[in-house]
């Protein structure tokens, strides 16, 4: 069955490898992109609740807030980037997928090994700039221009880790290509 939204024509998730080293890093990724996507619904939460708050006090009570922007783009970007692993581990992403119904099956699990491959490519360069990002406003303390000033390795430091482990599950999926499942048969 497919889940709703999905495309029928889209190749299905290769099965997760149900033993050996790389079923236990798949196990253990698993369990890293429920905690993750369990704190980016906290964090989405608090953002609408401080958000919420800088509305009301600040039209209802006349009270500034200096903070409320910053900590709400902080938790957003948390968030987001903590849930990119979740996300690809479900294939949920969107993708163009007007070749998937016209290729041969084994052309299109050649196109989606070759798109995971970029995809690799693409998100370990992110990383590396992103923790980049992070190590050079820890050394200098950099923060943020506002009066609140929190620092930016909290947004540096989120990114970063959601892209390693972004990265990490594409890793995986991009092995899943190579390694033949026991007593799988290709077409």
């Amino acid at each position: 069955m497919t889940p709703p939204g999905a495309d029928a024509a889209a190749p299905a998730p290769a099965p997760p490898p149900s033993g050996g080293l790389l079923g236990a890093l798949d196990g253990a990724l698993a369990l890293v992109n429920r905690a993750v996507t369990l704190a980016g619904r906290v964090a989405l939460l608090l953002a609408s609740l401080v958000l919420t708050y800088s509305v009301v006090s600040r039209y209802l009570v006349k009270a500034a807030t200096d903070w409320q922007d910053e900590v709400a783009v902080f938790c957003i970007v948390g968030a987001v980037f903590l849930a990119g692993a979740w996300v690809q581990a479900e294939r949920g992403h969107i993708g163009i997928e007007a070749l998937a119904s016209i290729l041969p099956p084994r052309v299109n699990r050649v196109r989606v090994a070759v798109v995971d491959i970029l995809s690799l490519a693409f998100c370990a360069f992110f990383a590396w700039k992103s923790w980049t990002l992070f190590h050079e406003a820890w050394v200098d303390k950099m923060t943020t221009s506002s009066t609140f000033s929190p620092p930016l390795t909290i947004p540096y430091g989120l990114m970063a880790a959601g892209m390693t482990l972004l990265v990490a599950q594409i890793a995986l999926q991009v092995v899943r290509h190579f390694v033949r499942a026991p007593g799988a048969v290709r077409r």
